[in-house]
């Protein structure tokens, strides 16, 4: 194979599809007062309901579970492969700076796990776009039958952009600005309601598009996810979704806006890496009974959605996790039993055990009491252990030399931090000079959070083709992109 940076095709050019386009219409009414919403009240029938724990459930769910097979594996020769293909061999047919790979295959193949979970229940897997942004993966992933999530109104813009059904799309946040739901208004999109100041925002956009937004509430449910606080979202001290003791003055002011909002569903979300899916049922419990008590007042709910969430195995040390249909069938029976559409909302399941960020090591160093290997990767590039402590596998790509001594390494980049880290006290080889190393997991809010701090430049992204070549689905930044910025100032 020759090297290359001047094509974005390696090894063999693959087709490519046609993606449909929309208009992305800039908002005309951006100083347009947003009108304060006005209503009677129709009930005053009070919301109670308390979180069920699942240690206290007389039917608990039995999790069956298989182990996972991962796309990265390293057979007997002790080389790492992507797919088919030696790690080594596509490093030295790239740029050579960090860059993400990426296995398309494996892609395809999380997304069967769930539409093959939620066979035989009215369905929407709507894509977290926040946990990656790549055009080709969301191409893609459009492409096998997905929706979308969005959290921002460039999301939106970007779903629109990659040919997502606009009524397969979620438009979520606690702060949604009024030109995002004016254009999510006009493209038919779902919007979560998460606040009072949110929803006459919605009502705003609605009458500013003259059209009627499908909404659903965004209820606070309370329940402990049980991961890191800085990805749960779903307990009383989130700043996420509107509280149960509030729920009756949305729905009455829901109803005073009938020719702006049709109440369709009910939504919550729990947190992020949840690893016990009987949590996922203890929440939909309690949604479920919200519902009942909607419908009574005469709405027509027919959507529930669960979001997102559920983890993977980070640590690569054999853990048998819950599988899309292990979540899946948590709530089958309450969906089911109420007739409901179901709005599920994957990112990091989907996507982040596709794809590693691969490294050169620059060197190895010591200085008295702790070892370093120094890579050209860092924190700019994967912020994740930086930001939440989290764990990512870490591993070289070639075998090591037989005399090579095992110690226990800090990983750092040179970025100027001493946050910049991609992994502490993990025993390795000691690796040469140039030698590659991988970040596994890394396809989930990695190269979506990635910055250019110490003017590290955004790294290239490839993938494996089903076919085996390799292809370039994103072009790393450079330092002229930089300077772009101050053009003609």
């Amino acid at each position: 194979m020759a090297a290359t940076t001047t094509s974005t095709h390696l090894y063999r050019p693959p087709s490519l599809s046609k993606t449909r386009t929309y208009p992305l219409n800039q908002n005309p009414f951006l100083k347009i007062p947003i009108l304060p919403l006005k209503f009677t009240r129709t009930s005053s029938k009070p919301f109670s309901l308390k979180a069920v724990l699942s240690q206290n459930q007389a039917n608990t769910f039995t999790q069956k579970t298989t182990p996972f097979k991962h796309c990265f594996t390293k057979p007997s020769d002790g080389f790492l492969y992507c797919e088919n293909l030696k790690v080594q061999d596509i490093m030295e047919n790239v740029e050579k700076r960090p860059f993400y790979l990426y296995s398309k295959p494996q892609i395809t193949r999380n997304v069967e796990a769930y539409r093959d979970a939620l066979e035989g229940l009215n369905s929407i897997i709507g894509y977290a776009i926040k946990a990656n942004n790549n055009l080709k993966v969301l191409e893609h992933l459009r492409q096998l039958g997905c929706g979308a999530v969005l959290v921002s109104g460039n999301e939106l813009r970007l779903a629109l952009r990659a040919g997502f059904d606009p009524k397969r799309c979620i438009f979520n946040g606690n702060g949604k600005l009024l030109e995002d739901l004016v254009l999510a208004a006009q493209e038919g999109v779902f919007v979560n309601v998460d606040s009072e100041f949110d929803l006459e925002n919605i009502v705003a956009a609605a009458r500013i598009a003259g059209e009627k937004v499908n909404v659903l509430l965004r209820i606070n449910p309370d329940v402990d996810p049980q991961v890191h606080p800085y990805v749960a979202t779903g307990n009383k001290n989130s700043k996420f979704g509107i509280r149960n003791e509030k729920l009756q003055w949305f729905l009455d002011a829901v109803k005073s806006q009938p020719d702006e909002l049709k109440l369709v569903g009910a939504h919550c979300h729990l947190g992020s890496t949840i690893t016990k899916v009987d949590i996922f049922r203890d929440a939909a419990v309690l949604m479920i009974n919200y519902i009942d008590e909607i419908r009574a007042q005469g709405f027509e709910v027919n959507y529930l959605n669960i979001g997102g969430g559920l983890g993977i195995d980070y640590y690569h040390a054999g853990a048998v996790l819950p599988t899309p249909r292990d979540l899946i069938d948590t709530v089958r029976d309450l969906v089911l039993s109420r007739d409901l559409n179901l709005i599920i909302e994957p990112g990091r399941s989907l996507i982040a055990n596709t794809c590693c960020l691969v490294n050169r090591v620059t060197g190895v160093k010591t200085n008295g009491t702790k070892n370093f290997i120094v890579i050209d990767g860092s924190m700019a590039e994967l912020i994740r252990p930086s930001l939440y402590d989290a764990y990512q596998h870490i591993e070289l790509v070639s075998p090591a030399p037989p005399n090579a001594e095992v110690s226990t390494f800090d990983v750092v980049g040179p970025v100027c931090e001493s946050a910049d880290f991609l992994g502490k006290n993990r025993e390795l080889p000691t690796p040469a000079k140039g030698d590659g190393l991988v970040v596994h997991d890394a396809g989930a809010y990695c190269m979506s959070m990635a910055s250019t701090y110490n003017l590290k430049m955004r790294p290239p992204e490839y993938w494996v083709e089903e076919d085996g070549s390799v292809t370039k689905i994103r072009h790393g930044e450079t330092f002229e992109d930089h300077m772009k910025f101050f053009e003609g100032l």
